[in-house]
């Protein structure tokens, strides 16, 4: 299925169980043969220098690639690259005065270019692909991945096949079919079609970025947490608020931290992490709430298509992650979906696309219930862009006047 010794690939040094720790070889493996559990990159933390990985950073690009000594690759292997990464950290003040809060930062991951923190995974995971010599480029998407792949395969020069649910927003389909990728439509929710691209992996060379690639794509959002960390100073936020879609996104700015404290590039001070979904696809959230790391699929019903995954590969992980850290998961409503939305639009000038709309939505409950400090410096993240849900705000957003092209009315109506 791969092309043995195409490149040399010293990044990670290994493969590792999370649950037995069992090693294994670089290569397209995503369990352990041992207990069944996720396997995950192994990198010899202990050989790197936390000054010197800072001077390396700050002399690198302005892109993810910038931290590439702690992601998968190596010197020989070509990277595909669109330039994803290194995003703006926005200080949020009118959205803290809002809020009640002091010192608030907006990661702001729709600036990318598929316009979502994607970006970040697929090229890391393309990467690897390519690396493995597989014929293809594939995923199971939400939507967002589904662009991501297909700009990173256009400029890799390989042919991409993405996955969808067939009621998928219609934004997010055009763009992927506008980058020359073919799009499967299945009539299904997503862990529908997370099950089928399974069995296509087996059957085909391809490599799906979040099946049989999963260990190195899901180091793509570690990148995430380490920009945190430079962005700040090379420190720690106190808490940062993160959307639930797999969960991985959540456990790995954990890793992220966890990696650059273990390297000295960061002083060991607390954080928290937090998670946030909708109520309408919110199988962690409701596990946290009784109490258990049990996560039970359910069937997602949300307008935060996005984060529509019903039964989370990384779900368990999420919890073990604000347990960890002294974060909660908490949920919010439709409706406050689309009032995290205009929250920021209007306060920050960032639109943001539904999960983001959850995550502010959910950052205003726990800053309300007094689970966030006021003087904690919070970060929450916004992972894609508004114009790719913008049928959230259908009916609820509406021209203020309307008018005859003649001044005199126009005065009337502004004069109301």
């Amino acid at each position: 299925m791969t092309r043995e010794g195409a490149v040399t690939i010293t990044n990670p040094q290994a493969l590792a169980c999370r649950e037995c720790g069992t090693r294994y070889a670089v290569e397209p493996r995503s369990i352990c043969e041992a207990c069944f559990g996720p396997v995950e990159p192994w990198y010899d933390l202990g050989a790197i220098d936390g000054a010197l990985f800072r001077k390396h950073v700050e002399a690198g690009p302005p892109t993810l690639w910038r931290y590439a000594q702690l992601l998968p690759g190596g010197p020989d292997v070509p990277r595909v690259d669109l330039g994803a990464g290194f995003t703006p950290l926005r200080r949020a003040d009118r959205l803290a005065e809002r809020l009640g809060m002091r010192r608030l930062w907006v990661k702001d991951d729709s600036v990318n270019p598929s316009n979502s923190f994607k970006d970040r995974v697929v090229s890391v995971a393309a990467t690897m692909a390519r690396a493995f010599g597989f014929e293809a480029l594939s995923c199971a998407s939400t939507g967002n991945l589904a662009n991501a792949v297909g700009a990173h395969a256009a400029v890799a020069g390989i042919p991409a096949y993405v996955f969808v649910p067939e009621d998928l927003e219609q934004a997010k389909i055009l763009a992927t079919e506008a980058y020359g990728a073919k799009v499967v439509a299945v009539q299904g929710n997503y862990d529908d079609v997370n099950r089928l691209c399974s069995e296509v992996a087996e059957a085909l060379p391809w490599a799906f970025v979040n099946v049989n690639m999963r260990p190195y794509y899901a180091e793509g959002s570690k990148s995430l947490g380490f920009e945190l960390a430079e962005q700040l100073g090379w420190r720690l936020p106190d808490h940062v608020v993160v959307p639930i879609a797999s969960g991985a996104l959540m456990t790995r700015v954990h890793r992220a931290f966890r990696e650059l404290v273990a390297i000295g590039a960061v002083e060991d001070e607390p954080y928290r992490i937090s998670g946030a979904q909708a109520e309408g696809c919110a199988p962690v959230a409701r596990a946290w709430a009784e109490g258990t790391e049990d996560v039970r699929p359910v069937k997602p019903d949300t307008i935060a298509r996005s984060l529509a995954i019903g039964n989370p590969a990384d779900g368990y992980y999420a919890i073990r992650t604000a347990k960890a850290t002294g974060g909660v998961i908490e949920a919010c409503t439709e409706a406050e979906v689309v009032e995290g939305i205009r929250l920021l639009a209007e306060t920050e000038g960032v639109f943001t696309e539904t999960a983001g709309g959850v995550t502010i939505a959910v950052l205003r409950r726990l800053r309300e219930a007094g689970v966030i400090d006021p003087d904690e410096e919070t970060v929450v993240l916004v992972t894609g862009n508004g114009y790719k849900t913008v049928e959230a705000l259908e009916g609820v957003v509406e021209p203020t006047y309307r008018v005859p092209p003649d001044l005199d009315a126009f005065l009337a109506a502004l004069r109301g």
